[in-house]
């Protein structure tokens, strides 16, 4: 009988030892950062993220479920390929840094499925984090369809969270959502559900084991759809999830579809400290280089702009005249004229406008509205761009006329098929030289990659929410420090930022010095200023003459100091010119002090604040800078 039961005993642990999964392990070049795969009892994909020998996520799962196709469960490894280097190197006209090089260890897992078929996730671990998308190599005409992605992020329980709400499609005015403009639940337990109950947008910032996380996704092609996280409770998990039912152009497809072979959007995870994170530039390295195309037409620069502070009345051909002057007065190279131009201004006198700009050495951007029948705006140029023979018709005339780009507004979401029209917008823009300027949009993705003519999108709650409501201006403080550590980490960000005077009917929180730095620590390839001629007349002359030359197309950035949510230092070079900005999101002051070693020319100035207004006074990178920011105060240096 002991015989038996041993033997017994015996059989059990040798199969245990024989079906237990084989664990395979990935890492970055310098080994901080690591990845264990596997599959588990249903022989699904799974991962597990450390950073310097410490779990940071958990056993998660992967997978895809096609409508013809499990590649969720009951699936084998056919291979687990060697480290292969990836290295490449790009040149971006705008954001945080010039020239860019992106070194990373490539892993691809190549699996299949009961019935025989393939599918690759392809990993990919760099010094700041990991990205992986999956592949399907096989080469069939036939249109395959993507039901659900089983992605997810498996953070331990006491992982805090900074997060956007997803809002619900066909609401908000004039049934314009979903359009990225929400308020962040900031330090959150990870398992938090947003009261509107559709999930949370990218980026999401986490914090686990002391280590900060930012989950993203970079490269969105128009066979896909953009996707946003959902909490799940049966997996504890967040995971990955697709748009809305509403999010579509009429009649296009919500959800994936594709011929194969197909690529999905990488999913990347920065990984570190707020400087990892800050630094980083991940969203731009995973995304696809540049279409071919002329980008001798692309400037970055700031822009005037009537209509935040003026409203719709503002879009007239005189105030139009106004707005010009003073960009050229400004040395700004860019004034952009809002919604109802066609009919307020009128193509005829748009000629006007545009002959007198380039006689200011400015140029004119005008506005359209992106919509068909997805929601009921009134404001117009409306349904000019939903096909390509409109664009093809629009597009001549505008470049015949010599406008320098659009600002198109009022998309409707992140199906499948309204990415697909974004792509299409972008590749018939660049072709007639127009830049482009994204809002009531998605989150670009690393598009501005891509095609170099998107210098920017608004995908945030940015200065007009301020200038309509009081309690949004209450949370501009901290909302503007939140926004460095998420929203424009990697994308262009259109907040249209500072006003330095006054707000019509409302009190602003912020100080003049607060907003003063808004421009520099806010990425945006053509950055549109708020502030009126007005107001700035109002400003002292070494105010005004910094905002001479604010660059937007920096060749570094540094992070100093901060905290999601509290206040962000940040400093930014171009052409051995260093800028250093910084924001208070809290309300009490705070004692600063920047070592000013790594900037190249020795001396300097800051503008600050003190009871009286703006004082500006010389800094030396000789002697470590000491700043009190007042509460919801701020302060810009130039060495």
């Amino acid at each position: 009988m002991k015989k038996i039961i041993f033997l017994s005993l015996l059989f059990v642990s040798l199969t245990s030892f024989v079906l237990k999964p084989t664990a395979y392990y990935f890492v970055n070049s310098d080994k901080t950062v690591k990845i264990e795969f596997n599959l588990n009892s249903e022989n699904t994909p799974s991962y597990k993220v450390f950073f310097k020998d410490k779990v940071v996520i958990n056993t998660s799962e992967l997978g895809i479920i096609r409508e013809d196709a499990n590649f969720y469960t009951g699936l084998e490894i056919v291979s687990v390929s060697k480290p292969i280097p990836i290295q490449s190197s790009y040149t971006m006209l705008q954001g945080k840094r010039k020239q860019i090089s992106y070194t990373a260890n490539q892993y691809t897992v190549s699996l299949q499925n009961s019935k025989g078929e393939a599918m690759d996730i392809i990993f990919q671990l760099s010094s700041d984090g990991i990205a992986f998308r999956y592949h399907f190599p096989e080469t069939l005409n036939e249109i395959k369809k993507i039901v659900e992605e089983k992605t997810s992020y498996n953070f331990d329980a006491t992982t805090k969270a900074w997060l956007q709400p997803m809002s619900k499609a066909k609401t908000g005015w004039k049934e314009t959502n979903p359009s990225y403009e929400e308020h962040y639940a900031m330090g959150v337990p990870v398992n938090t559900k947003p009261e509107i109950g559709e999930g949370w947008v990218y980026p999401a910032l986490f914090q686990s084991n002391a280590t900060w996380i930012l989950v993203s996704e970079v490269g969105l092609p128009r066979n896909y759809c953009g996707s946003r996280l959902v909490y799940n409770d049966t997996s504890k998990a967040m995971q990955l999830t697709f748009p809305q039912k509403e999010e579509v152009f009429p009649d296009g497809a919500l959800n994936p579809q594709s011929t194969l072979p197909w690529f999905t959007p990488w999913r990347t995870l920065t990984i570190g400290s707020l400087k990892t994170i800050t630094e980083s530039t991940m969203g731009t390295d995973l995304a696809e280089p540049s279409i071919p195309m002329d980008t001798s037409f692309i400037k970055s620069g700031l822009s005037s702009w009537s209509w935040v502070l003026l409203k719709d009345d503002s879009v007239n051909f005189d105030t139009t005249l106004q707005f010009i002057d003073y960009a050229s007065q400004m040395h700004w190279p860019y004034c952009l004229i809002d919604a109802d131009w066609d009919t307020r201004i009128g193509f005829v006198k748009m000629k006007e406008l545009v002959a007198y700009a380039k006689g200011k050495n400015v140029k004119l951007m005008v506005w359209y509205n992106s919509s068909g029948s997805w929601n009921s705006t009134d404001y117009h140029p409306k349904s000019l761009l939903l096909t390509h023979r409109d664009r093809e018709s629009e597009f001549t005339k505008l470049a015949d006329m010599g406008i320098a780009g659009i600002k198109v507004d009022f998309f409707g979401g992140d199906g499948q098929s309204m990415i697909n029209y974004y792509h299409d917008m972008l590749t018939d823009a660049a072709t007639h030289h127009l830049m482009v300027n994204f809002h009531g949009a998605t989150l670009p993705r690393g598009w501005q990659r891509t095609y170099p003519n998107l210098v920017s999108t608004e995908a945030v709650k940015g200065y007009e929410y301020i200038t309509f409501f009081q309690d949004i201006a209450d949370l501009a403080p901290s909302h503007c420090s939140m926004l460095p550590f998420a929203r424009n980490v990697f994308d262009p960000m259109d907040f249209t930022p500072m006003v330095l005077d006054s707000i019509p009917n409302i009190t602003r929180k912020t100080t003049p010095a607060f907003e003063l730095a808004l421009p520099v620590l806010f990425l945006s390839g053509v950055q549109h200023i708020a502030e009126i001629p007005e107001g700035m007349a109002k400003m002292p002359k070494y105010v005004v003459d910094y905002l001479k030359d604010i660059p937007t197309n920096w060749d570094d950035s540094k992070f100093i100091d901060g905290y999601p949510g509290k206040y962000v230092i940040m400093a930014r070079e171009k052409d051995n010119v260093w800028h250093i900005v910084g924001i208070n999101g809290e309300n009490t002051a705070k004692e600063i002090e920047i070592d000013l070693s790594f900037v190249t020319n020795v001396n300097g100035f800051i503008i600050s604040e003190n009871e009286k207004g703006f004082q500006q006074n010389p800094v030396s990178k000789k002697t470590k800078l000491k700043i009190t920011m007042k509460s919801h105060g701020g302060f810009v240096v130039k060495i």
